[in-house]
C-alpha cells in the first residue's frame, strides 16, 4: 500500500515539464555497470542536468561485481541509488521483492507507451510477470550476443583458396554453426602475418554469467528450451533434450579452437582477444561493436558483424543482453528519477542515444529508414533483436544461475562427464529451486 500511494504522488507530480518541476536542484544518482555505454550515458545526461536544474552522479561497478554489489543494495533496501538499469534477469525479483517502482501509472500520465519499443525489450526488461502488461523499467539499453570476424582475413586470397580446397565452399561469414566451427577450425594455429593466431573467443568464465550467456547462445538453436510450452516449470526432455545434448557437446567442440588461457573468459577477455588480433571470430554482445569499428587495428572496415547463425534444423535464436532503467523503490527522490526516465523516453534524445553508442530500444529510432545504413553493424544488430530469448528472470534467477555455471564449466572446460549428465543434472537443479519456491 506504501508503494501504491508514492507510486500515485510520483505519477501525479511527474504531469509537470523538467523545467518548471523543481523547486530546487537535486542530486540523482544512476546506478550501472563500468562499461563504454555507460559513459556515453554520462554525456548525454548533460542535457538533462541543463534543462531540469538536478545534478546526476554515476555509480559504476565492473561487470564481474555488479550483480554482487547491487543485488545486495536492493536487498538491504540501501538509498545509494535513484535509479538502477538492472540486469534484464532481476526484473522478477526486484519487482516481487518491491525493489522497484512499478511505472504503469507514470508511463500513463506521460504519454509512454511501451508499444513504441521493440517488444523483445519490452518482454526482457520491463514486464512481470512476463507476457503480461505489468511494468516495472523503461527498455534503456538493447543488447544481444552476436559474432565479429576478421574480413581483411577473409578476404585473403592465399586463405581463400585453401579453405575451399579443404572444405570445398568460400571461405565466408558463416549462417550455420556447422560453418562456422570448421573456420575456427581453419584458423587455429595458424600463421598470419608472422603471429599465431586461433580461431575463436568464445564465453568461459565461471564466477558470474559468461559460460551460461555463451551456452545457452548457442542451445537456443539446436533445440534447447527452458520448459514445456504449454506446462510452466515442466523441464525434463525440454532442457535436457537431445537437440540441447547436441548443442552443450557442440560448444565443447568449439571451445578447442579457442586461444590458450580461455578457460575463464568472458566480455572483457574477448574484446582484448580481438582487439590484439588474436583469433578470427569473436563472440560478444553487440555493445562492444562500436568499439571494434573505432579501433586502429580491427576497425574501418576490418570487421564484419554477424547474426548469430543458424542451428542443425535451421532455427536461430541469440541470448539477449541488455538492461532497463527503473526507479528504485528506496529512494527518497522518486519524483526527480521519474522526471529522467520521462526526459530519457523522448525520441530526440533516444536518437542521441543511438549516436552516442548506446543501443537504442525505441523503435522510432531503430525503424528509422536511415537506421539499418548508420552504421557498418546497424543491421546486424536489427536482425539479432530479432530471434533473442532471455535466461530464466524469476526471483530465484540468482541461484538457477549458480547452477547452470557450475554444470556447464564442468563439462566444456573441466570435461567432468558428458552433456547429457550436465542437462539432467541441471534439470535436478532446477526442480528443486522451484519445488522450493512453491512453483511445482
Amino acid at each position: 500500500m506504501k508503494i501504491k500511494s508514492l507510486l500515485a504522488a510520483a505519477a501525479l507530480a511527474s504531469v509537470t515539464s523538467l523545467a518548471t518541476s523543481h523547486a530546487q536542484a537535486e542530486d540523482l544518482t544512476l546506478c550501472w555497470a563500468a562499461w563504454d555505454p555507460a559513459n556515453a550515458l554520462v554525456e548525454l545526461s548533460k542535457d538533462y542536468e541543463a534543462k531540469s536544474g538536478n545534478k546526476m552522479h554515476f555509480e559504476f561497478v565492473p561487470w564481474p561485481n555488479f550483480a554482487d554489489r547491487m543485488l545486495n543494495e536492493l536487498n538491504s533496501g540501501g538509498k545509494l541509488c535513484d535509479l538502477m538499469i538492472g540486469d534484464s534477469q532481476w526484473i522478477g525479483g526486484a519487482a516481487e521483492s518491491g525493489h522497484y517502482v512499478k511505472l504503469n501509472d507514470f508511463f500513463d500520465a506521460n504519454g509512454i507507451k511501451m508499444g513504441d519499443f521493440v517488444p523483445a525489450t519490452v518482454t526482457g526488461y520491463s514486464e512481470w510477470p512476463k507476457h503480461t502488461p505489468n511494468y516495472w523499467a523503461l527498455p534503456a539499453f538493447g543488447d544481444v550476443v552476436g559474432w565479429t570476424y576478421r574480413k581483411d582475413w577473409f578476404a585473403r586470397p592465399e586463405l581463400q583458396a585453401e579453405f575451399k580446397t579443404k572444405y570445398n565452399r568460400d571461405l565466408a561469414p558463416p549462417t550455420t554453426f556447422a560453418e562456422l566451427k570448421d573456420i575456427a577450425e581453419f584458423f587455429q594455429n595458424r600463421t598470419i602475418d608472422g603471429k599465431t593466431v586461433y580461431g575463436a573467443s568464445i564465453y568461459t568464465e565461471r564466477g558470474s554469467e559468461g559460460i551460461t550467456m555463451g551456452a545457452m547462445d548457442v542451445l537456443y538453436s539446436f533445440g534447447f528450451k527452458y520448459d514445456n510450452p504449454d506446462k510452466p516449470y515442466d523441464m525434463k526432455g525440454f532442457v535436457n533434450s537431445p537437440g540441447a545434448v547436441a548443442g552443450l557437446e557442440y560448444y565443447k567442440e568449439l571451445y578447442k579452437f579457442t586461444p590458450p588461457g580461455s578457460s575463464n573468459g568472458y566480455m572483457g577477455e574477448g574484446i582484448d582477444a580481438y582487439k590484439s588480433g588474436q583469433v578470427a571470430l569473436q563472440m560478444n554482445f553487440a555493445f562492444t561493436w562500436p568499439g571494434f569499428e573505432a579501433d586502429a587495428n580491427v576497425g574501418h572496415g576490418k570487421t564484419g558483424y554477424l547474426v548469430n547463425p543458424a542451428g542443425p534444423n535451421g532455427e536461430k535464436f541469440a541470448q539477449l543482453g541488455g538492461q532497463g532503467i527503473s526507479v528504485v523503490s528506496y529512494s527518497t527522490k522518486q519524483k526527480e528519477a521519474l522526471d529522467y526516465i520521462k526526459w530519457f523516453a523522448q525520441p530526440d534524445v533516444q536518437a542521441k542515444w543511438w549516436k552516442a553508442g548506446g543501443y537504442s530500444c525505441l523503435r522510432a529510432v531503430v525503424e528509422d529508414p536511415g537506421f539499418a545504413s548508420s552504421q557498418p553493424y546497424a543491421q546486424a544488430f536489427l536482425d539479432s533483436m530479432a530471434i533473442v530469448k532471455d535466461f530464466w528472470a524469476e526471483p530465484s534467477y540468482a541461484t538457477l544461475l549458480q547452477d547452470t555455471q557450475k554444470r556447464f564449466h564442468d563439462y566444456v572446460v573441466a570435461g567432468k562427464g558428458t552433456a547429457q549428465e550436465a542437462l539432467d543434472g541441471l534439470v535436478e537443479d532446477w526442480t528443486k529451486t522451484f519445488k522450493d519456491d512453491g512453483k511445482i
